[in-house]
């Protein structure tokens, strides 16, 4: 009887760290921070609660390394977005896409990070966090439309802010509401007024068909 190869790692349990941070990143988005306690997250992983508190000090520690990993796993997605393109144009609309395929997720309520912002107290490093992470969108917006307009800069400026505004303000109401048509929407809507700032940058439309 010959035997199967294993490759190396095969049925290794992921570390202790990486099974707690994975089940608080789906209590935390799911059930939210303040109902979802330390014992449902240690059951959920499969560890002692010792374990969780050998790799987090605290719950507080806990809920800032979730919101880290929401922030590293949206730049992923950003960067697979971008790489096809070259153009500023379509740099602002990969971000508006990485929103849009958040939204395709089962049990989609909208941005993990707001929410969670939500329930932490005001002055707490968490969010901090999360007003560091939609600075950073709002930056990446801003270069993609200096880049577009770069003779223009107090107009890119404020392009990039109207932009964000959009772009939040949709994630909001998509949210709410439990699909990404409202960031569909937006992203239209954003689309055009590139467009009409930059016409020679516009998509050319092709023949209609008959």
């Amino acid at each position: 009887m010959s035997e199967t190869k294993r490759a190396p790692g095969a049925g290794r349990r992921r570390p202790a760290r990486e099974r707690v941070l994975a089940a608080a990143a789906s209590r935390f988005y799911r059930d939210g921070v303040t109902a979802t306690g330390v014992d449902t997250i240690t059951a959920e992983a499969g560890v002692a609660k010792m374990s969780l508190y050998n790799n987090f000090s605290s719950k507080a520690e806990l809920v800032r390394g979730y919101l880290d990993l929401r922030h590293q796993e949206w730049l992923t997605r950003y960067r697979a977005r971008l790489r096809p393109t070259e153009d500023p144009r379509d740099g602002v609309l990969a971000v508006f896409d990485t929103y849009i395929d958040s939204a395709a997720e089962d049990g989609f309520r909208g941005c993990g990070l707001l929410n969670a912002a939500a329930e932490i107290p005001a002055g707490d490093e968490g969010r901090a966090l999360v007003r560091r992470h939609k600075e950073a969108v709002e930056d990446l917006i801003a270069g993609h439309v200096a880049a577009l307009l770069p003779e223009h800069p107090d107009t890119a400026r404020t392009t990039a802010e109207h932009l964000a505004f959009l772009l939040e303000g949709a994630m909001a109401r998509a949210g709410l509401e439990g699909d990404g048509d409202r960031l569909r929407h937006a992203r239209a809507m954003a689309a055009d007024l590139l467009n009409r700032l930059r016409p020679d940058r516009a998509p050319r439309e092709g023949p209609h068909p008959r």
